[in-house]
């Protein structure tokens, strides 16, 4: 029986090719995208999974509000880790990460600049697990000056795994003894280092300071401990070790501190929530965000539906033409069970050989993700063991979804109506089929709607004016490595007719650059309340001119003006939270400049300069000093060229003839700005890429269907076309009835498009506002994209002989 089941249906499919080919293909880019995202979706999901005790690891987490300024950090107090193992009997271990970031490592006599460099504790290994190739991962990092490589840094300084006792000389400056070598941090982990330094060296690690806040901290915790419960004992530990320690440097009591509206609370955040849960200052690496995640799951299911919903239009359209066949074996005596198994058996025929093309396409279309997403994602059955059985299985599951209302539909025909000729079919007469269409386009009105606005959020990201000029500015980075020669450098390249300006300091408006939020007083107040928590950076007298910034009151820095030592500049923000109304020039501003001895110092205010946006467009434009001093990390010079390559090696020539044993690293800061939201563009493209994949599987459902109703009403085209219709009378009697559906499904996409896009665009403090058009081009687009795929067909129709459509009637 099931023999002749399968005869049938691949009888059937081979008779009808056209239609098949349809199905198949719909079908097969609904699965194949369906399971590009699920692959996408599980390696964001897999993130630190791979540490074997990821169930009992967390960090600490501070919300803090100081000084007018609220901030959201991934670090902690350097001496909180270990007073929480000594205190705290739910804590098993405890680890910190410092960042420093990147290092010039010397190989031969040339110094290569290394990115994933962190200083770390000897518990590193007792709380993560890294696999360890080459030494003791108890005692590796407990000494001071001492450092564990990756296996690949290993073979690529050494070409061996084989180094313990071997020296990497860091910034020409300081040797470190390799006392471990560890298998590569795997991919899907949210910190990704090659080189663990010891902290046991470091100063910073051992001063016991509870109001700097500088270090990731990572608990392990016990088996049993309770987590809810422990996290109640943050507040204890507070006012047991940081407020005694304020009131004793700071003045500052923990009552008086709460009554001004500020606070200070700490949180633990599983480690397998990072990646996806954690946009923080001091990540140690960029995340993803679960919102990703959770539209893409959505898209998945919604580009599988539709797939299913094409699959189902389709063969309840043909239901007429296979009528006949179904009263012809009723009146022989087949029962319906065997009727609903035969065409679930077709279905699931056509499912499972759509499965075989979706993992064709997989293939395929893998690559390019894996370069939109930079990741390594695979489809192979060492890494998913249980995942093809799973394809399988849904593939099946598929099959019986789409095919089980033709099957009950078809198998529920009566034999006397079907033989008689009066069964009622075409296009018209299915309201199930009206919805069906009106669902498929819903869906992708939507993300029509979506990626419009996903686009235009982006390219207001790139052109919005942000208070600085990040056109044609170069930036030479590590330009430390100099030492004294770095102002001769930058003299140099300043007598390039070319150069415009040039500035010495790593504080710049972009990621990856300096940052040093302090607590300043105005005019001496140094009182709880007065404080204003604020960036000051450190600068040149060129680095408004270079950055192209614009000072608003007052006046730049100058060397014309020996004073400016103790100047200062403000932005806008920073005016507001001092309190300076009226004319802020003159006034004073007071910094601690050491906490134990409490000496201060103050500045007076030179200038004030406009607000630029110095983080991320999601957040909006905080405090900001500027004050002049010595930071030579990096060098940026202001150009105007047009011949960027020429400048560019005129200028390393330079750095090579000061120091020719140093790596010539630069990049440019519209570069810079534009990586500041690469994960945003990476993931529009995706979901633009995903968007268009369901657009396509509607159009194909609409074309199947476009070529059915033409079709259906080959003899009422041919009455017409004798009585005088023109093409365009047929193409619109065609096309109508899809118009009017595609308009409805338009009026269901817009509030939930709408809704679904300002959820979205929350998470931008600077967004752009959703305009009436974006919805009128959505409908238009829509309108447009079914026109073109059902005139084809109906074009086709109308364009035949009516002769030959009356005579085969």
């Amino acid at each position: 029986m099931f023999k002749n089941y399968f005869k049938i249906a691949f009888r059937n499919l081979w008779k009808n090719k056209g239609y098949s080919a349809i199905n198949i293909i719909g079908l097969a880019m609904g699965i194949a995208t369906c399971l590009l995202i699920t692959l996408y979706v599980l390696d964001e999901l897999r993130f630190d999974r791979f540490n074997n005790k990821a169930d009992r690891i967390y960090r600490i987490n501070a919300d803090i509000k100081f000084g007018g300024e609220e901030q959201k950090l991934a670090v902690a107090p350097d001496p909180m880790a270990f007073t929480m193992v000594k205190d705290y009997p739910e804590v098993e271990n405890a680890v910190r990460f410092r960042n420093y970031g990147p290092s010039l490592v010397k190989k031969g006599n040339e110094n290569i600049k290394e990115e994933r460099v962190i200083y770390t504790d000897s518990t590193l290994f007792d709380v993560f697990t890294l696999p360890m190739i080459a030494g003791n991962p108890k005692k590796a990092l407990a000494e001071p000056n001492t450092v564990v490589i990756s296996e690949t840094i290993a073979n690529k300084y050494f070409n061996s795994t084989n180094v313990l006792g071997k020296t990497l000389r860091f910034d020409n400056r300081n040797e470190f003894k390799i006392t471990g070598v560890i298998k590569d941090v795997p991919e899907n982990s949210h910190f990704k280092f090659d080189f663990f330094v010891s902290l046991a060296g470091v100063e910073e690690a051992r001063q016991n300071i509870w109001l700097s806040f500088n270090f990731n901290t990572y608990l392990l915790l016990r088996k049993d401990a309770d987590v809810r419960s422990f996290k109640r004992k943050f507040d204890e530990m507070l006012e047991k070790y940081m407020f005694p320690q304020a009131l004793e440097l700071l003045k500052i009591n923990a009552e008086d501190f709460k009554k001004s509206g500020n606070y200070v609370n700490l949180s633990l955040i599983p480690l397998t929530d990072i990646h996806l849960r954690s946009d923080r200052i001091a990540e140690l690496g960029p995340n993803s965000d679960i919102q990703i995640v959770y539209i893409f799951s959505i898209i998945a299911v919604f580009i599988l539906l539709v797939a299913c919903v094409n699959f189902m239009n389709l063969s309840t359209a043909r239901s007429a033409n296979r009528a006949k066949e179904v009263g012809i074996r009723k009146v022989l005596g087949t029962q319906r069970k065997n009727l609903v198994s035969q065409f679930l058996t077709e279905a699931v025929v056509m499912s499972l050989i759509a499965f075989v093309f979706a993992i064709a396409i997989t293939l395929l279309l893998l690559p390019h993700l894996n370069q939109l997403s930079l990741k390594n994602i695979t489809l192979s059955i060492q890494e998913h063991p249980v995942l093809f059985p799973l394809l399988i299985g849904f593939a099946i599951m598929v099959g019986l979804l789409a095919g089980s209302y033709p099957a009950w539909y078809l198998s529920a025909f009566r034999p006397i109506q079907v033989l008689k000729g009066t069964l009622a079919g075409g296009f018209k007469r299915s309201y199930l089929r009206s919805s069906l269409v009106v669902f498929q386009f819903f869906i992708s009105i939507v993300l029509i709607i979506s990626t419009i606005i996903i686009y235009n959020q982006l390219n207001y990201i790139r052109n919005k004016k942000i208070g600085f000029n990040k056109e044609q500015v170069i930036l030479v980075r590590d330009a430390y490595v100099l030492d004294k020669k770095a102002e001769t450098f930058k003299q140099e390249v300043l007598k390039y007719p070319e150069i415009v300006s040039g500035t010495k300091s790593g504080y710049l408006p972009v990621s990856n650059s300096g940052r040093d939020n302090e607590s300043l007083f105005p005019e001496g107040q140094i009182e709880n309340d007065k404080a204003v928590s604020t960036q000051v950076w450190t600068v040149d007298q060129d680095y408004v001119k270079t950055m192209g910034m614009q000072i608003v009151t007052g006046r730049d820095f100058s060397t014309e003006f020996p004073t400016d030592s103790s100047a200062i500049i403000l932005n806008e923000t920073a005016v507001k939270l001092f309190g300076f109304s009226g004319n802020p020039l003159g006034r004073k501003v007071t910094e601690l400049v050491d906490l134990n001895a409490k000496t201060t110092r103050d500045y007076t205010v030179i200038g004030v300069v406009k607000n630029f946006n110095f983080e991320s467009l999601r957040q909006n434009i905080g405090s900001l000093c500027m004050k002049i001093g010595n930071d030579p990390g990096t060098i940026s010079f202001r150009m105007k060229t047009a011949d960027m390559a020429q400048t560019i090696n005129r200028i390393k020539t330079t750095w090579k003839s000061i120091a020719p044993n140093e790596p010539f690293t630069y990049s440019f800061l519209n570069e810079e700005f534009e990586n500041m939201y690469r994960s945003e563009q990476r993931s529009g493209k995706i979901f633009i890429s995903f968007a268009v994949l369901a657009i396509i599987i509607a159009c194909l459902g609409l074309f199947g269907l476009a070529a059915f109703a033409a079709e259906q009403r080959t003899k009422e085209i041919g009455i017409r076309k004798v009585l005088g219709a023109t093409v365009s009378n047929i193409v619109s009697m065609l096309s109508k009835d899809f118009l009017k559906l595609v308009l409805i499904a338009s009026i269901i996409a817009f509030p939930v498009a709408w809704w679904f896009m300002n959820k979205w665009l929350e998470d931008f403090a600077y967004r752009i506002q959703i305009s009436w058009w974006v919805f009128v081009l959505a409908s238009f687009v829509s309108i447009f994209i079914a026109i073109i795929t059902v005139s084809f067909q109906a074009i086709k129709a109308a364009l035949t002989n009516p002769v030959k459509n009356l005579r085969t009637e």
